[in-house]
This record gives structure tokens, sequence and C-alpha cells, in this order.
């Protein structure tokens, strides 16, 4: 059997649909060295995975010198280079590697596997995106921005990549290489169904569906709970700060027939919030997985992870989009009618409780949920995408 070195220097969002991967590769006899950030540690080694690290410092202030332009979000990926390059190819000195797994956005998998020479598969943990709706966003992104910036942060976008290709000696020739990682195959953690313009996308992008079944969730009692009315509402774990949205949803729910369960993470005070409802259980964790088996309505951040939980247990979704991708699944939750999109900001009580109603009552949203859901677990899984990775080693003569 192989060796494949997984690269992936980003966020929980990013490596939670990697773990089951590499736990069904390493059942298959594959050996897998994971590259993370240190504080991930304790989420891969689990999986059998050799771990190797960086310092999530370090690249995160290179990731941030290129400021917030789009021209400078893409420089700031092409700078964790020098954070990236030289930590994996010490760490890896003296084994030998087979093939890359790397991630779609992080972790200058491209560049490596050029370095390395190494057939590469890239990890998609959002939707999959060409190189012709790349330069569609990227284009949009631009109109933002004076042109003066614009120019001045490409000039330095383009030394930058002269630069980074004298060095290392590789070929990178766009935005989109840098931005997205290509690779002759592509793991999609969605379904086609779900993805935007699923039918786009040629036979090399997989696409494998969420991997669910790994995480250990620990244990929730449900003996206290009303589960005919269940309400799951969690904003994820980057940007759950939101007290006052949490007070918001007390008093949309108190009272009511629903049950809420209210995930805050651990960056708001349960204490802070107040009185709390007798019809809610508040915790700075639930295990989601456990909880979405039995919700009626989840009230979601919308980020990918969580979405495609959510949706892989036929749960509804009301969308509440925070930054980054999320105002995109929002978007597309909304268009496919697996439930609803709404703006966190202008949010009144009122309007969550109506939507909530709404949201339950409507037997099309039920249907729309319940479709998408079939086809998460349809389209396979870990199993498949493990499968996928044997095939494309095959065709390769390995």
């Amino acid at each position: 059997m192989g060796r494949v070195l997984l690269i992936n220097a980003g966020s929980e969002g990013h490596i939670n649909p990697t773990l089951g991967v590499v736990q069904e590769l390493i059942r298959r006899g594959e050996e897998v060295i994971y590259f993370i950030s240190e504080q991930f540690r304790d989420r891969v080694e689990p999986t059998g995975a050799e771990v190797i690290t960086f310092d999530s410092n370090q690249f995160l202030q290179a990731f941030l010198a290129g400021g917030r332009s789009p021209w400078g979000r893409v420089s700031g990926l092409a700078r964790t280079a020098d954070i990236v390059i030289p930590s994996v190819l010490e760490q890896i000195k003296g084994k030998p590697i087979d093939y890359i797994i790397h991630d779609s956005m992080f972790g200058c998998g491209r560049m490596l596997s050029q370095i390395l020479d190494l057939p590469a598969i890239n990890s998609c943990t959002s939707f999959a995106m060409q190189q012709s709706g790349f330069e569609h966003m990227h284009n949009h992104l631009l109109s933002h921005f004076p042109d003066e910036v614009n120019e001045r942060e490409q000039q330095v976008f383009q030394e930058l990549m002269h630069n980074i290709q004298t060095k290392y000696h590789v070929q990178m020739n766009s935005a989109y290489e840098v931005f997205c990682n290509p690779a002759p195959m592509t793991l999609v953690y969605t379904s086609k169904q779900f993805q935007p313009d699923g039918e786009s996308f040629d036979d090399t992008y997989k696409f494998v569906g969420p991997s669910i079944e790994f995480r250990s969730q620990g244990q929730f009692d449900f003996s206290h709970v009303h589960t005919d009315h269940l309400v799951y509402i969690s904003l994820g774990t980057v940007f759950n700060q939101a007290a006052e949205f949490y007070k918001l949803c007390f008093a949309a729910f108190a009272g009511t027939k629903f049950s809420v369960i209210l995930s805050v993470g651990r960056q708001t005070q349960i204490a802070d919030l107040g009185e709390i409802p007798a019809n809610f259980i508040v915790r700075d964790y639930v295990p989601q997985l456990e909880v979405l088996q039995r919700a009626k309505l989840f009230i979601t951040h919308g980020g990918m992870n969580s979405t495609s939980e959510g949706l892989y247990y036929n749960v509804p979704l009301i969308v509440l989009p925070q930054s980054a991708d999320q105002p995109v699944i929002a978007r597309r939750v909304a268009e496919l009618g697996a439930g609803l999109h709404l703006n966190q900001q202008t949010l009144t009580a009122e309007e969550l409780r109506a939507a909530a109603e709404r949201v339950l009552q409507d037997a099309s949203i039920r249907k729309a949920s319940g479709e998408l859901g079939e086809s998460f677990r349809a389209a396979g899984g870990q199993q498949r995408s493990v499968e996928e990775i044997l095939m494309f080693k095959r065709q390769l003569g390995m």
C-alpha cells in the first residue's frame, strides 16, 4: 500500500470532513502523514495518522499581511509558502511519499506537489469552484475597491509570485491556482445536487458527500427533552460570540411549544445571558450529530459542515450567515427550498419565531431538505472518497 501526505493548514471546517477519510484510508492499509496546525493535533491523531505540525500564528500573520482586498487575500495565501513549504520538507525528510492530498484553499498544496513531483488530489470542503467561476467572483469583489488599490495590489501579487516561482522552482500562473489549488482529481464533500451548477463539473470532480460517521460526539441526556418541536441553535465554532442573538432567541421561543437546545460555544459565558427560559437547554457544547438526529429545525450560521450535517439528517434550516462562504451556502439552501435565509443584523424575535413556524409547517421545505439529505447519503461519504482515491492510484499504476 502507499503513503500519503495530507496538507491542511485550515480551520475545523476544513479538517472535519477529512477525518473519516483518513480513518478509512488507514483501515484500507494506507499510511497517512497529516500536516496540520499544532492546535488540531488532538483532533487528528485519533484517526491513526502520523501528525506533523506548523506554527499557526506565523501562518496567520503571513496570510493577514496580504490585506483585505481581493488581490491581497490571494497574496496572503501565497505568503504562507515560506511558512508551509520549508516546514513540510524538513519534517518528511527520509519518509518516502507516494501522493499528496491537499486542501483546496490552504497549505500551498499545488506548489508542494510540484516540488515533490507527486500526483495530487484536491480536498474541497466548500462548494467547488472552476476557473471561470473564480474569475467571476474575483472581478466582482474587485469592483468594491478603487482601481488604484487593485492595480497596486495586483502588482504586489505578481512580484510575490515571481519570487516564489524563482525560489521554489514551481509554476503558478494565476490567482486561481493559488486560491483553489486545482489538481487532476478533486474530492468535493457535498452532493452534485447541492453544488451550484453541479452538472457543469466534469468527471475529475468527485462529489462524495459529507463525511459524517467519524467524530466522537460524547453523551447527552435526552430523557427530559421533548423532541416533537425540537429546535437546535448553533452558530458554529468560530463566529459564535453572539450574546445578544442568544437573548433574542430566548425572546423568540420562551414559553412556546418549542423545546430549544442552544449551543453557545466557548466565547460566550452562559451566566452573562441572564435567566434561561424553562424550555431551553443551554450548553457551551453539545454533541451536534446526536442532537440533529432528533431536531425538527436547525438554526445555523451556514458553515458547510453544519449545513451538511443538518441536511444529512433531513433537518430543515434557518440560515443566518456570518462570513466567508456562508452567504453563498445560505442562498443555496433557500434556492433549493430546504430552509430560509435570514439577516441576523435586522432580525427581530417575532420574525425569528414566525420563520420557525413557517419552516415547521411547510411540507415543501421538509420535502426539499429530505431530498438533499438523500443526495448526501447516496454520495457515499468517506467510503466513496477512499474508493476514488484508490482508483486514482490504480489509474496511475501505483
